[in-house]
Order: structure tokens, then C-alpha cells, then sequence
């Protein structure tokens, strides 16, 4: 199914404004103020933000596409979890001791935390972790996020290298979305991280996934799309849901939008996951059988 790049190193493709232009030249990306960390196999610097398929609306599938706006959303999360007033700081000696400090561990921010495993030199890393400062500058409770895109089937490089040469965008027939992999991936993952917080006696809200809302309708359905909602606390699920917005001139780059959020725990995600309720009628795999028999 063809794919359509909407935005590229941060701007619209058709945008030939100079501060559009400039990421593209140097392969940067203006959301995290680095090189751009999507690459083909080739080599070539991808540098697609946002995707559209046919029967879709954009779909982000770069993560750092989600940090626009100096990490939204990570704030987002903070002022959800902690309250309103909510500053995020890189260290701890950075704090003003007022209570409203929040020490943001996470890619980007400096060191990321590990979470254990039981199998020795195992474990995970946690994307972010956001601990809230008393106004002694010493913790006073904290929450996670993890934070999942969409990655893609096969390659759209000719639509880049072609747009990059030419100018000439035209949707590429060889690639898809792959909405299997992200379900198949990060749910395991979601659940084994949720269980070992929620023995945390400071992750009083639990944790929380942030993704673009075609992921978080997907993730739905692979789980029957009947989660118990519930309040934050200990072991808790929060999934926030962000998608781009509309176009904008040139030289402007598409504002982050939150559609949404639902908390559940993860007892009911690992529930869902483990016994789906939206199978298909019984006797499928008898009738295609019978149907290839069939003389």
C-alpha cells in the first residue's frame, strides 16, 4: 500500500522555505537538534517524520518527532501525574526547592535507567523517567513512559532519494505501515515493565505510553478493545495519544496535538493480551482446509 511522506526532517516536503531547506541539507533533525537517527540500509539519512498511508491519516513514525514543542510531551505527563505548575530539569542541583521540580531521565536528557531482570545481564530500559523533587530537592515520587512510532514494511528510499535529486515526491508502492510488529513488540514489554513498578512504593500513578493515535486504535483491537478504565495508582496504564496537526505556511513546522488519554492497569492489559476476546468464528481453519480439498 503506497506511503506518503507528510513531513521530512521536521517540515513539509513541498515547504522550500530556507529553514525547511537547511535539515534537509544537513541531514539534522529540529525536534531533538541532532543528525537524524532514521537511515536506510544504504546509507541515505531518511529523514520522514510523519507517514500517510492510503487509508489513513498521518501516522508519526520517528520518535523523536513526538519531543516537538521542547518535550510537550514529556511536561504533558509531569503536570498529569504531579499537578499544574510542573517544571522539568535536567539535574537535581537545577531544582528551585519548591516542590514543582521534576528530574527527567531519559535519551536526550543524559542517562537512561535500567530497569533489572531476573536474568543476569538482562533487563530494560524504561524511555523516560520523570521523578518528582520535594521542596528538600530530594524524591518524592516518580512515573515512567515508554514511547512507541510505527516502523514500516519495506522501503521507501526511492520516494526520498528521488525527492532529494529531484524535487518530485510520489508515493512509494514498496512500503507499508507495520501495525503487526508494534502490537507483537512493545505489549510484552509494557506488561513486564508495569509489573516491576508497580513494586515501586514511589511510582504512585504507575506508567504511561505515549504514541500517535493509529497506533494507540491498533493497540485497542489487538487487545478487543475492552479495557476496564481506572484511576492512576500503582500499576496503573495510562495511554496518552498525540497525532500532528494540520498544514501550516511555510517555514512553520505542524503543531503536536493530544487527542486523548485512557488509564487502565496492566493486569487488565496482560489479561486482554493473553485471552483475546475478538477471535475469528470457530471452524475457520476447518473450512480453508476443506476448501483446498475440495476437488
Amino acid at each position: 500500500m503506497p506511503l506518503s511522506i507528510v513531513e521530512l526532517f521536521g517540515y513539509a516536503p513541498e515547504d522550500n522555505s530556507a529553514v525547511a531547506i537547511a535539515p534537509r541539507t544537513s541531514s539534522t533533525c529540529p525536534f531533538v537538534s541532532g543528525r537524524c537517527i532514521k537511515q536506510f540500509k544504504s546509507g541515505l539519512v531518511s529523514g520522514a517524520c510523519t507517514l500517510k498511508p492510503t487509508n489513513s491519516g498521518p501516522v508519526i513514525c520517528c520518535p523523536n518527532r513526538m519531543y516537538g514543542e521542547d518535550y510537550k510531551v514529556l511536561l504533558d505527563v509531569a503536570v498529569d501525574a504531579f499537578g499544574a505548575g510542573m517544571r522539568l530539569c535536567r539535574t537535581q542541583s537545577q531544582a528551585a526547592g519548591d516542590g514543582r521540580d521534576v528530574v527527567v531521565f531519559g535519551k536526550h536528557w543524559g542517562k537512561e535507567l535500567r530497569l533489572p531482570s531476573r536474568i543476569s545481564g538482562g533487563g530494560y530500559f524504561v524511555d523516560w523517567i520523570l521523578a518528582r523533587l520535594d521542596p528538600t530537592r530530594s524524591l518524592a515520587e516518580f512515573v515512567a513512559i515508554e514511547l512507541q512510532t510505527m516502523d514500516t514494511t519495506g522501503s521507501y528510499e526511492a520516494q526520498v532519494h528521488r525527492f532529494l535529486r529531484t524535487g518530485t515526491l510520489l508515493p512509494d508502492k514498496q512500503s507499508n505501515i507495520n501495525w503487526e510488529n508494534v502490537s507483537k513488540r512493545i505489549l510484552p514489554q509494557i506488561i513486564f515493565k508495569g509489573h516491576v513498578l508497580r513494586q515501586e512504593p514511589l511510582c504512585r500513578k504507575g506508567m504511561y505510553f505515549i504514541c500517535p493515535t493509529p497506533v494507540y486504535e491498533r493497540i485497542l483491537g489487538r487487545l478487543g478493545g475492552n479495557l476496564r478504565p481506572y484511576h492512576p495508582q500503582p500499576g496503573a496504564l495510562t495511554f496518552r495519544q498525540y497525532d500532528v496537526g494540520g498544514p501550516v505556511a511555510a517555514g512553520k513546522m505542524r503543531a503536536l496535538e493530544f487527542k486523548g488519554q485512557m488509564t487502565t492497569t496492566v493486569d487488565q492489559v496482560a489479561l486482554a493480551f493473553t485471552s483475546p476476546s475478538n477471535l475469528p468464528a470457530p471452524g475457520v481453519y476447518e473450512q480453508a482446509i476443506r476448501a483446498e480439498l475440495t476437488p
